[in-house]
């Protein structure tokens, strides 16, 4: 990660003198040291993989035994690519590894149903990484170097420009196959792109639409193994990450088209979006590892895919683990059970759990090894910019909008946020650091001089509320709206809050008593993290504090398009009313123009000083107000192999595909050959 951070210009650092209430604003302070932080070595892309055929391949060897020799299944050979995808012996940090073991993951989610692109998770945790293979991979970029930059080739084994660059050619793996061996063809591609991300009747996990690719975009099938991207802009090279996890996973054509409502007059919308549903075994994917076993509650059971298309370069078809396990509790107990040797995996990311957790892991005895990455984890405030009746308010709600509007406002929020308290109710020690917002210190486009801080001051909060216009007129303690406004009563805010993580409570519960100390009162409405989904999407919130694990504020070059309210339903704090508009500030537009020109930059130097732009633009309006930063560790099982060092929880993308699960190896007297629950199984017909 180190190797990314780069001096990103020679901007003074002279103190920035704050607009209003006369208040300096400042510089943000440094992130504290902490040395258990680790960094990865870095490579070119053509160190990692590339696309050929090899003279022989293997597999278990009960696989041929049991399935190849009883007919049940193809030779190895024949299940393959015609080149497959193969890694490299020199990049694997413990070499070729060896068949069997399972990974022993813990979950708090829930599998909703297996159709992911039409709105159904798989109760995360790693399940959906496992099972979907997409366009392009953006997860092991965390080791390529800066200078190389782009995203891995996957599905898409190459692609090229057309000259005028509105115009991008992609070639498919020739031969791969889904997991029940129905070959993958350009007709699965097309059916993910008309019949789910177009299909404004769809709305897939992730929240990918049409738009997620850019206005006007184009795709089209030329042969079986060719498609063809056609765009507004010129060399829109920023779409290729879109098109990686979990935006551009292609659907099983074969499987899911009889039952969406385009070809299936019986069918309907909710009736695609719930098939198959969880109990629904074998799913075809072109994954490493298939769904063959789920109990309610209690466990998720994946299979090694017979199918898969990526081999080692001695031509072990991957993945070398046999079988992948969720066991569905909740999040807290993710992080327990690993520590504990009961789980083998797991994110560290609830920092409650931090310092516990170091101190076990420190016993010569325990059986997880523990890495923290940089600081990608961090927390934002949303306010609701959207005043022209996204989420249909009431009067009380249209006049908070009204509020979150007001720079006064939003500048008095900020000041009145003690960011190194809120750090200290989470975690002690070097992990938090104050987040201003907008782009993450330790990452690449990151620039201290470009961002606006606004020091805790509760004072200069109230001077700016009272600028804003807002008094307290009966005595309560809390202020009220102006005459005429809402009835003049107290400023409420209602603050929308995932329940199912403990961090996010801590958190919540914190700015409602910081807030009462400047005179507004916030009421915390706590729901489960799917309501919370559901009510964010439809703008149902006065301010909703987010965990920001999205890619756009610290690799800035995936999902971009989100870094401002770049069209109507793309902003996480402010999107299209019931007309279709956008209301923006004029800061706003200023941001949707410079991120635009960003996209549409060639120029490393040019877009790193529009980066620059957007970060001021972002920091000194308080267009969302940061709270607080801290890093997440990689927590693994000591038996395991091939574990990249340096390898983030969350950078381009979760450390499940980061790490590159199918090159992951247990050494032949490390196996527990007794923690499989389907040994020596294949997945079998779906259904």
């Amino acid at each position: 990660m180190k190797a990314h951070i780069k001096a990103l210009g020679g901007a003074s650092l002279l103190v920035i003198l704050a607009a209003t209430a006369g208040q300096a604003q400042t510089l943000p302070p440094d992130p504290p040291k902490f040395e258990a932080q680790q960094s990865p070595s870095f490579v070119g892309i053509g160190d990692i993989l590339e696309y050929r055929a090899l003279p022989e391949y293997s597999e278990p060897a009960w696989v041929a035994k049991n399935y190849v020799e009883t007919g049940k299944l193809p030779p190895v050979a024949e299940r393959l690519p015609k080149e497959p995808m193969v890694y490299k012996t020199a990049n694997m940090p413990d070499g070729v590894g060896v068949y069997g073991d399972t990974m022993r993951h813990v979950i708090g989610g829930r599998p909703q149903g297996w159709n992911f692109l039409a709105g159904n998770n798989q109760g995360w945790g790693g399940i959906d990484i496992g099972m979907y293979e997409c366009l392009t991979r953006t997860g092991p970029l965390f080791t390529i170097k800066a200078e190389e930059l782009q995203p891995m080739p996957n599905l898409a084994k190459s692609w090229e420009w057309s000259e005028d660059g509105h115009q991008l050619t992609m070639h498919l793996v020739e031969g791969a196959k889904w997991s029940d061996g129905v070959p993958f063809t350009s007709a699965d591609v097309m059916f993910t792109w008309d019949d789910n991300i177009v299909d404004p009747n769809v709305t897939p996990a992730v929240g990918t639409t049409e738009a997620t690719f850019g206005e006007g975009t184009k795709l089209e099938a030329l042969d079986d193994y060719t498609i063809r991207w056609t765009f507004k802009e010129p060399f829109a090279t920023q779409f290729l990450y879109q098109m990686a996890y979990g935006n551009f996973c292609p659907n099983p054509a074969h499987i899911l088209k009889d039952h969406h409502p385009k070809y299936n007059p019986e069918a309907t919308y909710e009736t695609y979006k719930n098939f198959p549903p969880p109990d629904y075994m074998n799913y075809p994917v072109l994954g490493a590892w298939v769904v063959t076993g789920y109990r309610p509650d209690d466990i998720v059971i994946l299979r090694r895919n017979p199918y898969y298309w990526k081999v080692d370069e001695a031509g072990n078809q991957l993945p070398y683990l046999d079988e992948v396990q969720y066991k569905l509790s909740t999040w807290a107990d993710r992080d327990v059970q690993t520590v504990a040797g009961t789980a083998d995996f797991s994110n560290l990311e609830q920092p409650e759990n931090y310092v516990e957790s170091l101190k076990r892991a420190a016993a010569p005895d325990a059986p997880v090894r523990l890495a923290f990455g940089a600081r990608t984890i961090a927390y934002t405030m949303y306010p609701n910019l959207s005043a022209n009746g996204w989420g249909d308010p009431d009067e009380r709600g249209q006049a908070v909008r009204e509020l979150n509007r007001n720079a006064d406002f939003r500048r008095g929020v900020t000041r009145a946020i003690d960011r190194q308290q809120l750090g200290d109710a989470l975690v002690k020690g070097p992990f938090t650091t104050p987040y201003p917002g907008g782009v993450l210190a330790e990452t690449s486009f990151y620039d201290k001089t470009s961002t606006a801080f606004f020091p805790y001051d509760p004072e200069a909060a109230k001077a700016d509320f009272e600028k804003a216009g807002l008094k307290d007129t009966d005595g309560n303690g809390f202020l009220n709206f102006p005459e005429g406004v809402a009835g003049g009563g107290d400023v409420e805010i209602t603050m929308l809050i995932n329940g199912d993580y403990q961090t996010d409570k801590t958190i919540g519960e914190s700015i409602v008593a910081m807030m009462e100390r400047v005179g507004i009162r916030v009421i915390p409405n706590i729901v489960d993290g799917t309501t919370r989904d559901s009510l964010a999407l439809s703008g149902k919130f006065d301010w909703q504090p987010v965990r920001i694990n999205y890619p756009e504020l610290s690799t800035i070059v995936q999902n971009t398009v989100a870094l401002a309210p770049t069209g109507p339903q793309v902003a996480y704090g402010h999107r299209a009313g019931a007309d279709g508009s956008l209301d923006l500030l004029p800061f706003e537009q200023e941001m949707v123009d410079v991120v635009n020109k960003f996209m549409a930059s060639r120029d490393p130097a040019e877009q790193v000083d529009l980066i620059k732009q957007y970060q001021k633009l972002y920091t000194d309006n308080v267009y969302a107000v940061g709270l607080t930063q801290y890093p997440g560790a990689l927590m693994i099982n000591k038996r395991f192999a091939n574990i990249p060092p340096g390898a983030p929880i969350f950078l381009f993308n979760w450390a499940e595909d980061n790490i590159i699960r199918e090159r992951v190896y247990v050494p032949a007297d490390a196996q527990r050959p007794e923690y499989q629950l389907q040994a020596e199984t294949l997945p079998g017909e779906p259904g």
